[in-house]
C-alpha cells in the first residue's frame, strides 16, 4: 500500500467535515419538513372540562392568527385529557412524549398535576408551557429550566387583592378556598396583605374539589356577619358556590371579593345578572382598552360567540409565547439550550397587557386588575375598576 501524503489526509478531513456539515443541514431541512408537534393535556371532562375547552379556544385562536405555522413549521396539537386527576396527566404525558414524540408540551389545569408531571418532564427535558396551573411551588422550590409559566402564580394573583380589598370592600372577612394547593396558597398570600393593611378574617373554610352544594358554608356565612367574602373557587365549585349565594340572598348584604376564577365569564353565564357587582382580581378584564384585547375579543366572539373569559386569554397567550419562541430558533427545537432562551427572553404584547417571561422564575411578570361584574354593550361581564400595578413573584 501507497504512502498518503499530508494533502491526502487533509482532503479526506475536509471530506468529513462538509459529510457533517450536510448531514447537519439534512437534519434541519427534514425537521422543518415535519409538523412542530405540541402535546396539550388538560381536563376535556369532569369538574374542569370547561376550563380545558376555554384554553384550548384560546390557543386554536392564536394558531388561526398565524396561520398555525412558526419558524417554518407548521404546527399540530396533540390533546389529553387530564381528567383532574395527577395520575391520569403522568399518563398522558408519558404516552405524548414516548408514543407520540411531541416536541413540546402545553397546558395542565391543576397544579398537582404539574407536580406530577415536574420529574418527568425535567429528566425527559421536554419544554412544557404551563397554561393554567398556578401553585407557587411551580416556578420555586419546584423550579425546572423546561418549565415555563405563562398564566400566574396564587401568590402574584391574591396578594396585591389583599390590601385593595381592606380598603375598598371590608375589614372584616370570610375566606373560603378549594382543598389543594392553589386554594390555600392563593389565601395565604390574600391574607399576608390583607392583614398587613389592618383587615380581620372571622372565619377560614376549605371545601373538597367537585362539591355539589355549599349551603353549609353560607349558612356559615350568614352566621359570621362579615363585611365581604374571598373565595378561591373554579369551574363548577364557582358555580355551584355563586348561584347559591344569591339564592340565599347574601349578594344583597355581603360584598364579594374574590378570586378572578369566580367570576369568570364562563361562571357568569350560569348566575345572571345577580352577579352583579361581584368584585374579582385578575390578570385579564374584558375592557382593557388596548389593542390586542380588541382584537382578540373580536375574533373569539366571531369564531366561538358569547363572551370571552380569562381562561381563552391563558391559552392565547401560551400559544403566542411557543410561537414566538419557534420563531426566534426558527424552527429548530431540537436545540434546547436556544429554545430554553428563547422562552426564557419573551416578551409578548397580550389582551391582559405587556407580559415578559422572569428569567430567574420561569413565571410571567404582567398586570394583576380589580374587577367588578357589570353589564357592558348588554354583555355579562367584568370591567375594570383599577390597576394593581406589574407583579412579579419573588420566586422564593
Amino acid at each position: 500500500m501507497g504512502k498518503i501524503n499530508r494533502r491526502q489526509v487533509v482532503k479526506a478531513g475536509l471530506g468529513l467535515v462538509g459529510l457533517a456539515a450536510s448531514s447537519r443541514f439534512s437534519f434541519a431541512v427534514a425537521q422543518r419538513e415535519e409538523p412542530l408537534r405540541i402535546g396539550v393535556v388538560l381536563s376535556y371532562s369532569g369538574p374542569y372540562a370547561r376550563l380545558g375547552q376555554e384554553i384550548t379556544r384560546g390557543m386554536e385562536l392564536y394558531l388561526e392568527r398565524v396561520n398555525a405555522q412558526a419558524g417554518g413549521r407548521r404546527i399540530q396539537l396533540l390533546k389529553e385529557d387530564e381528567e383532574a386527576d395527577p395520575a391520569v396527566a403522568l399518563r398522558k404525558v408519558r404516552k405524548l412524549v414516548e408514543q407520540d414524540r411531541v416536541d413540546l408540551l402545553a397546558g395542565i389545569i391543576l397544579s398537582s398535576s404539574a407536580y406530577a408531571i415536574r420529574d418527568y418532564v425535567h429528566e425527559k427535558q421536554i419544554p412544557l408551557i404551563i397554561a393554567n396551573a398556578a401553585a407557587n411551588g411551580i416556578t420555586r422550590e419546584r423550579r425546572s429550566p423546561y418549565i415555563f409559566r405563562t398564566s400566574i402564580s396564587a401568590w402574584q394573583q391574591h396578594y396585591p387583592m389583599g390590601a385593595w380589598v381592606a380598603k375598598n370592600a371590608g375589614k372584616k372577612v370570610f375566606l373560603l378556598a378549594l382543598d389543594y394547593a392553589f386554594g390555600k396558597e392563593a389565601t395565604a398570600a390574600f391574607k399576608e396583605s390583607f392583614l398587613q393593611a389592618g383587615g380581620e378574617v372571622v372565619a377560614e373554610v376549605y371545601s373538597p374539589l367537585g362539591s355539589t352544594d355549599y349551603s353549609a358554608v353560607i349558612s356559615r356565612i350568614a352566621a359570621a356577619r362579615p363585611e365581604a367574602v374571598h373565595a378561591v373557587l373554579s369551574g363548577s365549585d364557582a358555580v355551584i358556590f355563586m348561584r347559591q349565594f344569591t339564592q340565599f340572598g347574601l349578594n344583597r348584604t355581603v360584598q364579594l371579593a374574590v378570586s378572578g376564577e369566580v367570576t369568570d365569564e364562563s361562571v357568569l353565564e350560569a348566575i345572571g345578572d345577580a352577579a352583579l357587582g361581584a368584585k374579582s382580581g385578575d390578570h385579564w378584564v374584558y375592557t382593557l382598552n388596548n389593542t390586542a384585547n380588541k382584537e382578540f375579543i373580536q375574533a373569539y366572539r366571531k369564531k366561538y360567540g358569547g363572551v370571552p373569559n380569562h381562561f381563552a386569554v391563558r391559552g392565547y397567550d401560551a400559544m403566542q409565547f411557543i410561537v414566538n419562541a419557534v420563531q426566534d430558533v426558527q424552527g429548530d427545537v431540537s436545540n434546547k439550550r436556544k429554545l430554553l432562551e428563547a422562552f426564557k427572553n419573551a416578551k409578548i404584547i397580550s389582551p391582559r397587557g405587556f407580559v415578559q417571561m422572569d428569567p430567574e422564575t420561569n413565571n410571567a411578570t404582567q398586570h394583576v386588575y380589580a374587577r367588578e361584574v357589570a353589564r357592558v354593550d348588554g354583555l355579562l361581564t367584568n370591567r375594570l375598576i383599577a390597576d394593581l400595578g406589574v407583579i412579579r413573584d419573588p420566586g422564593k
